[in-house]
């Protein structure tokens, strides 16, 4: 379902454990309940799954353009899943309809900008789906650490529906 406001402390607890990790996203600050509910509403979608057992917030997708003008067609999107959730496909329903949403904006092309190379369930998982590989960018991503790790860029073309086979 779309974010609400009312999502906003929960949405912002997930977000911020995965910049806290430092393996997956590039932000390094962490959100506030203010910049949070800034940023979840400043996109052009924000999607949340919800636990229909428990009503709680298992995991969060972001939508927006990529880029403007003439390349204005194609879109980014980021993932979080609450880590109690994790393994469960959560991830998978997150990606399927944000692929939905971005159609259904009009968007042609989603680009998934740095993937970080060792987050292999999200490789796994976009490849299933049959996202292209565009190219590494050698040490494109500083992770916690200070070391450096590789960054994958992945597109798809929104006229192909992912199918439970790919």
């Amino acid at each position: 379902r779309e974010y609400t406001k009312e999502d906003t402390k929960e949405a912002i607890r997930i977000w911020n454990h995965i910049v806290e990790e430092g393996n997956a996203f590039p932000q390094m600050d962490c959100l506030t309940e203010s910049t949070g509910e800034e940023f979840f509403l400043g996109q052009s979608y924000t999607g949340i799954a919800v636990d229909v057992d428990s009503g709680e917030i298992a995991g969060l997708y972001i939508l927006h353009p990529n880029h403007v003008g003439r390349c204005g067609h194609i879109c980014n999107a980021s993932y979080a899943v609450k880590t109690t959730y994790r393994g469960q496909k959560i991830g998978e329903q997150l990606v399927r309809h944000c692929l939905h949403q971005a159609r259904q904006m009009g968007f042609r092309i989603l680009q998934l900008n740095a993937v970080v190379k060792e987050n292999h369930a999200a490789r796994k998982l976009y490849e299933k789906l049959g996202f292209v590989t565009i190219g590494t960018i050698p040490e494109g991503f500083q992770k916690k650490d200070g070391t450096y790790s590789d960054i994958v860029l992945y597109y798809f073309p929104l006229q192909n529906e992912p199918t439970a086979e790919t």
